[in-house]
């Protein structure tokens, strides 16, 4: 079976696309499956192209088995919505081209921004190959709910493009049984559509002893360390969580560390300097390999979205490797997510935005007995959301779309 795969985001970039897109892929090949993916050149977030890559027009190359197509791209950072438009419309338009002279069996395009949605649902015209929507955003709504764009012609366009493009595709995969509700109360045939959640590579995380030469080098020895391994965005309210930080100073044995980049990096950078925290340290982005060195002298992993009734549909994947390493969650984000964490006993979780049930439900997690339980809960959900489990699961939903 031969599948071409539209992605905005793959290897070596390693935000939670990338990686859900590229582990999967992995298992795909394993299984006998020809994967190609269409791609541009590695640059999320900071929207510069990493070392050892060009923004060519068109360039191959093989991962693991996986062959990898890179076409020309308008990159820019990851802030400013005209610009990222342009980004990802000029994706769509360069993937579009280079697939239509790969040979498919099924087209899959996977989200958050639909524009990749639309090449392959104008290669799917033009091929007449069936394709799958992967869907692991809600987007346009998304970017209404961030305050990026406000509602108006250009966003109701937006609407109805993406309308058609859950009616054009044969199977529509999500990624929350949440998102999956909303589509159907949208209309959308419950039988077209499968969940399936993002998850974690426990062969690659799992506990291991704090890295005693790293917590050295950031001078972090002694401390409990609640940190942010992640994107720094509009979503993320990562400004509350410095404030909270603030108000925490005199408490010498917390210390907030935040490893990433992303749109609302230099103002997160901005506000620390005008707050005056001592007990934050904030990193950049670094590799995938190197993610799990960080983990490590985790005491705690924190995870926060802005408070807003969408942000309850989203699974955010850092829970998962998280929890395969025994680190305890400490979570600001209702819905879906807070029913996993707490349905298996792997953290607690606070009220979006609200300093006082945060603080408060921190000094309940470090208590001795809490922590314990938590880090088996931990164990419990990494190995239910095995992304092994989860790739085969989808191959088959695949193969099923190729045969009817």
């Amino acid at each position: 079976m031969r599948i071409l795969f539209l992605t905005d985001n793959f290897p070596p970039e390693v935000n939670a696309p990338a990686t859900r897109t590229f582990e999967h892929c992995q298992e795909w090949v394993k299984a006998g499956a020809e994967v190609t993916i269409i791609t541009g050149e590695p640059n999320f977030p900071q929207g510069k192209v990493y070392a050892g890559y060009k923004n060519h027009f068109y360039k191959k190359e093989t991962i693991d088995g996986i062959k990898v197509i890179r076409v020309w791209t308008y990159i820019v950072p990851n802030k400013g919505i005209l610009k990222r438009t342009l980004d990802f419309i000029s994706f769509s338009i360069t993937s579009f081209f280079a697939g239509l002279f790969q040979k498919a069996d099924i087209i899959i395009a996977t989200s958050p921004q639909f524009f990749t949605a639309l090449s392959a649902r104008t290669l799917h015209f033009w091929k007449h190959t069936p394709w799958i929507m992967e869907v692991r955003d809600l987007w346009p709504e998304s970017i209404k709910t961030v305050g990026a764009i406000k509602q108006g012609k250009i966003i109701r366009y937006w609407e109805w493009q993406e309308e058609r493009c859950y009616n054009s595709a044969k199977k529509i995969v999500v990624v929350t049984d949440t998102f999956k509700k909303k589509l159907i109360e949208r209309g959308i045939p419950e039988n077209k559509i499968e969940v399936i959640k993002n998850g974690v590579n426990i062969e690659l995380f799992k506990p291991i002893r704090k890295d005693q030469e790293l917590l050295d080098k950031l001078g972090l020895r002694d401390k409990k360390i609640i940190g942010y391994i992640g994107t720094h965005g509009m979503a993320h309210k990562l400004d509350f969580i410095l404030r909270c930080a603030k108000d925490m100073e005199s408490q010498n044995d917390f210390h907030f560390l935040f490893l990433g980049d992303g749109g609302k990096k230099e103002d997160l950078l901005k506000l620390k300097e005008k707050l005056k925290c001592t007990n934050v340290t904030m990193l950049p982005l670094v590799s995938k390999k190197e993610v799990k060195r960080y983990i490590s002298i985790l005491d705690i992993c924190l995870i926060n979205l802005r408070k807003d009734p969408l942000f309850t549909t989203v699974i955010p994947s850092k829970i998962f490797e998280n929890a395969a390493m025994a680190i305890p969650i400490l979570m600001g984000v209702e819905g879906e997510a807070q029913e996993i964490v707490e349905s298996y006993g792997a953290g607690l979780c606070f009220e979006p935005e609200n300093e006082d049930d945060f603080k408060k439900k921190l000094s309940q997690l470090i208590v001795p007995n809490t922590y314990k339980q938590c880090q088996a809960g931990c164990l419990k959900l990494a190995a239910d959301f095995n992304r092994k489990k989860l790739a085969h699961r989808m191959l088959k939903i695949i193969e099923n779309t190729v045969e009817k």
